[in-house]
């Protein structure tokens, strides 16, 4: 059975950290693209980073560059994202997503079509 599962999410205080996992089952990661992407309360889902399948590589939103890195793990088929000084803007459901078509990634939420069940992050003081 096809399925991404994410964990690590949880409530911070501004300035916190917290990695997210994705685990994928029924698939092999690597061979596809991935995305973690966001919805905040009354705010369309936007694409937060990704990571490529064809040569690894990676992009970002502007509004986490350099405070958020995702990483792959092949031997544990998992995806990363360790998210770093985060702030209350931050706060959304997360979820990670798979890409079936292109294996280069990219940040638009319609480019994926199999999304894990997601996990609230939550940055207050």
């Amino acid at each position: 059975q096809l399925q991404l599962v994410e964990s690590g999410g949880g409530s911070v205080q501004p300035g916190g950290s917290l990695r997210l996992s994705c685990a994928a089952s029924g698939f092999t990661l690597n061979n596809y693209a991935i995305g973690w992407l966001r919805q905040a309360p009354g705010q369309e889902r936007e694409g937060v980073s990704c990571i490529s399948s064809s040569d690894g590589s990676t992009r970002y939103a502007d509004s986490v560059k350099g405070r958020f890195t995702i990483s792959r793990d092949n031997a544990k088929n998992t995806v990363y994202l360790q998210m770093n000084n985060l702030k209350p803007e931050d706060t959304a459901v997360y979820y990670c997503a798979r890409d079936s078509v292109f294996r280069l990634c990219d940040l638009w939420t319609g480019r994926y079509d199999t999304w894990g069940q997601g996990t609230q992050v939550t940055v207050s003081s």
